[in-house]
């Protein structure tokens, strides 16, 4: 496995790699939710990359950039026995030179839930998956579906764009309990652990509800609200039921369509999301 920082470094290594090339993009303190990006990339894929950058432009003023979980050595000793090929570890310099000033905005599929408790997170995301895709130049790059408005604006992006990839979005990796990885998880206390089960709880209520024959949309977001205010140290932000191509929620009954569950929920200070897809 070869590790760089530089972007002459990157494109003489990225020369040498046998096609076709998968991509994992990461903010690094990776757990078994971003290996399983990168085994998916070693099946598919003659060669695989993974960057790792905490990307500033994505976190808003009062978030936690500067307490985000960071521990590369770790993160380079797991990528090792994954058999990683090549991983680019850019510092801010280089993604974000003095005098940048070009940033990449999505439209409408960036504006509901993440996009708005959370202005300007999806141009710094859009912004920085584009600018990784045209260094490294992937065939194939792999997402998490726990993040699944950002991989649907990305796919917005790659089509508007006319990005010459293929975008794959994995399974959202669970613990035994149901909670959805995540490096933020880290935060949790012994107790707020327990409390944050409640958000696949609730996910797993409306998933019961439909299959019991309940297609109301608002129905469905009433079982995951009953779950999540029966917890007491969930803050809910929000919950959805919408098209998971638009994130514009749906009214009226899902009448055989797939539909998006998610939410956005505060466990003490942690900020949370997880999400379902159903029907279809």
């Amino acid at each position: 496995m070869k590790t760089v920082v530089t972007l002459p470094e990157l494109r003489a290594a990225r020369l040498e790699l046998a096609a076709p090339v998968g991509l994992a993009p990461t903010m690094g303190y990776l757990h078994a939710g971003h290996l399983s990006l990168v085994r998916q990339a070693r099946r598919e894929c003659a060669s695989v990359v993974v960057s790792i950058f905490v990307n500033p432009t994505q976190f808003g003023p009062h978030e936690d950039l500067g307490s985000y979980p960071r521990d590369l050595a770790r993160d380079l000793d797991l990528l090792r026995r994954e058999d990683a090929d090549l991983v680019w570890t850019p510092t801010l310099e280089i993604v974000y030179p003095p005098d940048f000033q070009t940033w990449v905005t999505v439209g409408q599929v960036a504006q509901p839930l993440e996009g708005s408790m959370r202005p300007g997170h999806f141009r710094g995301v859009a912004t920085v998956v584009a600018k990784l895709f045209n260094a490294v130049q992937p065939h194939r790059a792999y997402f998490g579906q726990k993040d699944a408005q950002q991989a649907a604006v990305i796919r917005q992006m790659v089509k508007d764009l006319n990005f010459n990839l293929e975008l794959v979005v994995c399974p959202t990796q669970r613990e035994p309990d149901g909670l959805a990885l995540s490096s933020r998880n880290v935060y949790l206390n012994p107790e707020e652990r327990r409390a944050a089960t409640a958000l696949w709880r609730a996910l797993s209520a409306a998933q019961k509800a439909y299959q019991q024959g309940q297609s109301q949309a608002e129905r469905l977001r009433e079982a995951m609200r009953a779950v999540l205010q029966a917890e007491p140290l969930a803050n809910v932000e929000y919950v959805s039921c919408a098209e998971p191509d638009t994130m514009q929620e749906i009214e009226g009954r899902l009448e055989g369509r797939q539909a998006l569950l998610s939410m956005a929920v505060k466990i003490g200070k942690t900020r949370l999301i997880d999400n379902l897809l159903i029907g279809g």
